[in-house]
């Protein structure tokens, strides 16, 4: 049974309890006993789409005494820490957003602009046909200086030296093979039909005869005598010295160890276990049984109230972490409206009803009636400066022919450029 769940005893003194309180109740529960014990099993259990609601009846005393004052302490304690830190993510996302971005974005374009596309351009324009051009300049020379040399000595001189030399080593080869069979093979072949094999069949014949000769000799001189040796003198004698062993060797440490030495050691080893079950039983009355009280009474009972009270502070920093946001979101919000009413506002309509009315009367009345009378008048010197490079080229064009009397061709190419 869990610990935190009250005991039959417990319950049933609140159910007494209750029926003193509300005598009605006691019969009507009397009365539709049956109907209730028919739907409890209906009620009771918990679905997937109703899961069971945790009652209030399994949590002890000890959780509701302690829930309370912790969440209290906790709320007080986690409070200024959740305010702390809500402020230092305000700070953290002003300065992210006001210092941090634009100085990224800065130093991100200045190194675009001065080592990126230096460096890429420099590359691009510079170092990458340099390479290409070393690069194929390299891949020439290593080939003139080691490949077309080794190329053009194995194509035109080992090659051609190579097949020379094999087909000379095949005429070679095919002639000192004939002359091999011929003076070799052939009288070798012969040699061997007509002298080594008939005379290595009459050595066999032979051969064979003086085995069998041997074999009946042997049977009878050599074999026969140790057989009936065998039986009929180390048989006996063998059996005589194994008995004579046994008797010596074997017997009297059998004996030794049946009488003597087995009912000694059952004695031992009985005595051994009649103190170590004593010794046994003395450790388990000394350590285990006063170990195990004080674990079931003293330490299980300690540990449970230590989970109850971490449970309930881990619930309380939960709670109080939840409530102290809540301040916080409410605290941060009102000084948020404040400061919007007291600085926002004002710039903002400022700048509404104010600066942007006189900046656009500004643009239209002034600045762009300015700019657009310095285009004219750009416009203007501009064509001012072409008209008079025109009237220059034709007077040069004019004097030239005076001078020297260009053809018009000539005059047409001096009047375009």
């Amino acid at each position: 049974m869990s610990p935190y769940q009250p005991r039959h005893g417990a319950t049933s003194l609140v159910k007494q309890a209750d029926s003193a309180a509300h005598p009605g109740t006691a019969d009507t529960a009397g009365t539709g006993g049956s109907v209730d014990r028919e739907r409890a099993p209906e009620t009771s259990l918990p679905t997937a789409s109703h899961p069971a609601a945790p009652s209030r009846e399994a949590e002890g005393c000890l959780a509701v005494a302690v829930r309370l004052p912790v969440r209290i302490v906790v709320l007080l304690l986690v409070l200024p820490v959740r305010m702390a830190w809500d402020a230092l993510v305000a700070c953290g996302r002003l300065l992210n957003r006001v210092l941090w971005q634009p100085f990224a974005r800065a130093v991100g374009t200045l190194w675009r602009v001065l080592v990126a596309e230096p460096l890429a351009w420099v590359w691009r324009r510079v170092l990458a046909p340099v390479g290409r051009g070393v690069g194929v300049a390299l891949v020439w020379l290593g080939k003139a200086l080691f490949v077309w040399p080794w190329v053009a000595l194995w194509r035109y001189v080992l090659a051609p030296v190579g097949r020379g030399v094999v087909a000379l080593v095949r005429g070679v080869g095919a002639s000192l093979g004939w002359l091999g069979h011929w003076l070799l093979v052939v009288p070798a072949r012969w040699f061997y039909r007509a002298l080594l094999t008939p005379l290595g069949h009459g050595i066999a014949a032979v051969v064979r005869a003086v085995g069998a000769g041997l074999g009946w000799l042997g049977h009878w001189l050599l074999v026969v005598p140790a057989r009936w040796f065998y039986r009929w003198v180390l048989t006996p004698l063998g059996v005589a010295l194994v008995w004579l062993g046994k008797a010596l060797f074997v017997w009297p440490w059998v004996a030794l160890w049946r009488y003597v030495l087995a009912p000694v050691g059952r004695g031992v080893a009985a005595a051994v276990r009649a103190v170590g079950t004593a010794l046994a039983w003395l450790g388990r009355m000394l350590f285990v049984v006063p170990i195990t009280a004080l674990y079931r009474f003293v330490l299980t009972p300690l540990g449970r109230a230590l989970a109850v009270v971490a449970r309930e502070i881990g619930h309380a920093v939960q709670h109080a972490w939840r409530a102290a946001g809540h301040v916080s979101r409410v605290v941060f919000g009102f000084l948020g409206r404040m400061l919007r009413w007291i600085f926002v506002a004002p710039v903002v309509w400022v700048w509404q009803h104010a600066v942007r009315p006189v900046g656009r009367g500004v643009r239209d009345n002034l600045w762009r009636p300015v700019a657009q009378a310095v285009r004219e008048a750009g416009r203007a010197v501009r064509a001012a400066i072409g008209a008079a490079r025109r009237s220059a080229r034709q007077t040069r064009a004019e004097i030239r022919r005076a001078l020297f009397g260009s053809t018009p061709e000539k005059e047409r190419d001096g009047l375009s450029r």
